[in-house]
């Protein structure tokens, strides 16, 4: 289905850079970067967030007051002298906006405040998602750092509030001069140990966090107190756009999506949606796009060769000999650790699934004598079947909801006869049944509604009374109705954190035959892609959302685009990479320090190689950070010491020691292989269909881990070196600025009236050049696969045809080309071009378009 684009005269980007602003790089600094920033070609600065957050916050979308930007950042006045500044430059605002959740901070936080003194009755309580039956009236708040018992010599209570460390939490009206056992029991709110947030957590929170609480954002008194700054920041002109952090966790992402693009005034949107394999935005999304972790995977998955992946996965079962549910098979691998992420770190989300669901059923005979340890085992049994984040109201959720799914949960049955709860749940879920034994949401639930007065049978009209009851039937129907779609949309919100939690935070940490696959909305089973179906995505792009967002690097991404561009090349040597992965393994066994398995081997190897030479210290913490969100042998909350000291110990004495060296030469030898992989992936990048978005500092090489280092400031411009010698950062930070400012001058060729049109070379080499023609004036051409090139002996004579004209080669514009040209030619000077057609008047145009930007 065809988008809804943004209308004229909203702005555009022709492409965005990311800032991550924090106390240590506020709004001042990023005003004092404008002018280095104008100067590579964006059209727009991508702002992290810029609400009011927790104090010190490293990120901001801790938020905790929709109302004011942030203080610690130069607040609103900073805020828009940095637009002013940006204007004068030629720059706009993207803003990030976090509409699904905020800090659970009540000190910071006046709407929480607000709900913990006033209970259920609270002016607030309503933006808060909290099921108060649940915690018997009251609101859990794990906090304590042990069991109350242990912890109430640290409670005190300060005039109205009571104190615990640095926490702060209001008394009910009347309480502050009761004993502490009472005042403790009267409050609206519960402190308990932290352990506790995993089982009895009753408020909706971001995947596991409970310190982030989610709000209810569909509710339009929400919405309006929530977004008034915002769109007051683009109705003022602060910014043009604005990007939707998690959409997935609302209630109903495309109504409030439709509501945001109405209020905005049609402002240029896009949303942070993972994408799996084959599945395809909602079309009745009022967006731009997404943010662009589809076209991630999808510029990855080209540059990777597949043979090689695949006999990289068997070498990795090789040599780590993994079980196929811990890391041998990544469908496997993801199951099982769904199964786990629900039984444990979704506790309290499943169990409220179950009350709900219960609850539904008993109202309707159709669905009774289910026991609840059945419906919660079919609601278990069918969330770890979604295939993707989850369902969507107005959706097809029997697409989603397979009955190939659902024959497989009732197996998981032991009696037959109790399967028939899987049905239940999903015929709920499917709005087969309406909550109260009136039929479906789908037009049994209405066709009830309507024949509730129904004439008696002589055919004489209802009189009042019958009326009246026709009323209370409605109403009663209409209520069934809005409980089974509450119960669906909790079940999607369910699906999308387990998604989240079980695949990218836990299943990607265990099958590591090749990391660089294991990204934000990456498929590591089947991480490679033939320069077809990059085709095919691009001009589907091209079609349906010519406007969406771009990434290779983020702050959620895993690792840097330029880390993984070296990890890759390995599915071009993965018999190499075994031999040197033996060679390390004894090299390091004889330091006495060997890795603790033969898995920690193997991902701490391709980090090491990826990050290139890194810090001991670095490279440690982020081989501590895998193995705890591996879970096998040790996690963030249950640790165990022994373990984490092997894996630092092996970190010293391996990559730290005599075999890194060893490493350090066999990357060497890559080097030029992997240097290509990054100037590939980013012409392809900035110049593929949608918005291209250019993470801070990545106009240069960028070596990159999510911890810490997608928390640091934008870094001071470095020496880039040489662009005649060919040093990477030159001809990096060449590249980006030529492919930039070309978007920008051209911006008709790149948006929602150009064109994508793939240029196929033609000889023995010709599946190692992947070109593209945008608006039949602009050409890229990339080398794909470049050391599997090199072993085969060179592009050996294949050759491209360009279109018809003239064409410059933009970032060496003394070279012309034109007609049938010899792919070694082409690459001569560098392993990719970027050609524009000649037209006359157009190049002199073109240079004073870009001296008055």
């Amino acid at each position: 289905m065809t988008s809804l684009r943004p209308k004229p005269p909203v702005p555009v980007p022709t492409a965005t850079y990311r800032l991550q602003l924090q106390p240590g790089f506020p709004f001042a600094a990023a005003e004092a970067a404008v002018p280095r920033l104008a100067a590579l070609g964006v059209s727009h600065l991508h702002l992290s967030p810029v609400l009011e957050a927790v104090p010190g916050s490293t990120h901001g979308y801790d938020v905790v007051d929709h109302s004011r930007v942030r203080g610690e950042l130069g607040g609103e006045a900073g805020l828009r002298a940095l637009s002013a500044r940006a204007r004068e430059h030629g720059l706009g605002l993207v803003l990030d906006l976090v509409p699904n959740h905020m800090a659970a901070s009540p000190r910071h936080n006046r709407q929480l405040w607000d709900v913990l003194r006033e209970g259920p009755a609270a002016a607030h309580a309503h933006w808060f998602d909290i099921d108060w039956e649940a915690g018997g009236g009251r609101v859990l708040l794990p906090v304590l750092g042990g069991p109350l018992g242990g912890e109430l010599d640290r409670l005190r209570v300060d005039g109205e509030e009571l104190r615990y460390h640095e926490h702060r939490f209001p008394l009910r009206p009347g309480t502050a001069g009761l004993p502490l056992p009472e005042l403790l029991d009267a409050q609206w709110y519960r402190l308990s140990w932290w352990r506790l947030a995993r089982t009895e957590l009753n408020y909706r929170r971001f995947f596991t966090i409970a310190e982030l609480i989610g709000i209810r954002v569909e509710d339009p008194g929400v919405f309006a107190a929530t977004h008034a700054k915002v769109l007051e920041l683009l109705a003022d002109g602060v910014a043009d756009g604005l990007r939707i952090d998690h959409p997935d966790g609302l209630a109903d992402p495309a109504g409030y999506l439709a509501r945001l693009d109405e209020a905005s005034g049609g402002r240029w949107t896009v949303v942070e949606k993972i994408l799996a394999d084959g599945e395809r935005l909602p079309g009745n999304w009022r967006v731009a796009g997404t943010t662009g972790y589809d076209a991630l995977r999808h510029l990855d998955g080209v540059l990777t060769d597949p043979a090689g992946a695949r006999e990289l996965a068997a070498r990795f079962r090789e040599f780590a000999a993994p079980a196929p549910d811990l890391g041998g098979d990544f469908e496997a691998t993801a199951r099982r650790a769904a199964h786990e992420v629900l039984g444990h770190d979704l506790a309290a989300e499943t169990a409220r699934l179950t009350r709900d669901c219960v609850r539904l059923c008993a109202r309707d005979p159709r669905l009774r004598d289910h026991a609840p340890w059945a419906l919660a085992t079919a609601l278990h049994e069918l969330l770890v079947r979604v295939p993707v984040y989850r369902p969507y109201p107005g959706g097809d959720p029997a697409s989603v909801l397979t009955a190939e799914a659902a024959a497989e949960a009732a197996a998981a049955f032991e009696v037959a006869e109790e399967a028939g709860a899987v049905e239940a749940v999903r015929g709920l879920l499917l709005g087969e049944f309406g909550g109260d034994g009136d039929g479906g949401t789908g037009g049994g639930v209405e066709g009830a509604g309507e024949g509730d007065g129904r004439a008696g049978a002589d055919g004489a009209g209802a009189g009042a009374d019958e009326d009246a009851g026709a009323g209370a039937g409605a109403d009663r129907v209409g209520d069934g109705r809005a409980e089974v779609a509450a119960f669906a949309a909790r079940f999607a919100q369910t699906a999308s954190a387990l998604r989240a939690k079980s695949i990218e935070d836990r299943a990607f940490y265990r099958y590591v035959p090749l990391l660089s696959a294991d990204e934000v909305g990456g498929e590591p089973g089947a991480p490679a892609l033939g320069p077809e179906g990059f085709h095919a995505y691009c001009a589907r792009l091209q079609r349906d959302w010519p406007l969406t967002g771009t990434v290779l690097s983020t702050h959620d991404t895993k690792r840097s685009a330029d880390v993984r561009a070296a990890i890759s090349v390995l599915a071009q040597c993965p018999g190499r990479w075994a031999e040197l992965l033996g060679e390390l393994t004894a090299l390091t066994a004889r330091t006495g320090v060997p890795a603790p398995d033969h898995l920690v081997a193997w991902a701490g190897w391709q980090t090491a190689l990826g990050l290139g030479v890194p810090e001991v210290g670095r490279l440690r913490e982020a081989l501590l950070k895998h193995v705890r969100e591996a879970g096998l042998r040790t996690t963030w909350t249950e640790p165990d010491a022994a373990y984490e000291a092997a894996v630092a110990d092996f970190v010293a004495a391996g990559p730290g020691g005599p075999a890194g060296k060893a490493l350090a030469e066999f990357g060497a030898g890559l080097r030029p292989y992997v240097e290509a992989q990054i100037l590939a992936a980013t012409l392809l990048q900035l110049t593929m269909p949608g918005v291209p978005d250019l993470y801070q500092g990545t106009e240069y090489p960028y070596r990159a881990l999510v911890d810490p280092d997608n928390r640091a400031p934008l870094a001071a411009e470095p020496d880039d070196g040489d662009e005649e010698t060919g040093e990477l950062p030159a001809l990096k930070r060449q590249l980006t600025v030529a492919a930039l400012q070309l978007r920008r001058r051209r911006p008709e060729l790149f948006g929602t009236g150009g064109s994508y049109a793939p240029l196929a070379a033609r000889g023995p080499a010709a599946g190692h050049c992947l070109a593209f023609t945008r608006g039949g004036a602009v050409l890229s051409a990339v080398t794909r696969l470049p050391l599997r090139l090199a072993e085969a002996g060179g592009w050996d004579g294949t050759v491209l045809q360009l279109p018809p004209g003239r064409w410059r080669d933009v970032c060496a514009p003394e070279l012309r080309h034109e007609g049938r040209l010899p792919v070694a030619e082409l690459f001569a000077r560098r392993p990719f071009a970027l050609l524009e057609r000649e037209e006359p008047g157009r190049e002199e145009a073109g240079r004073e378009e870009t001296s008055r930007g």
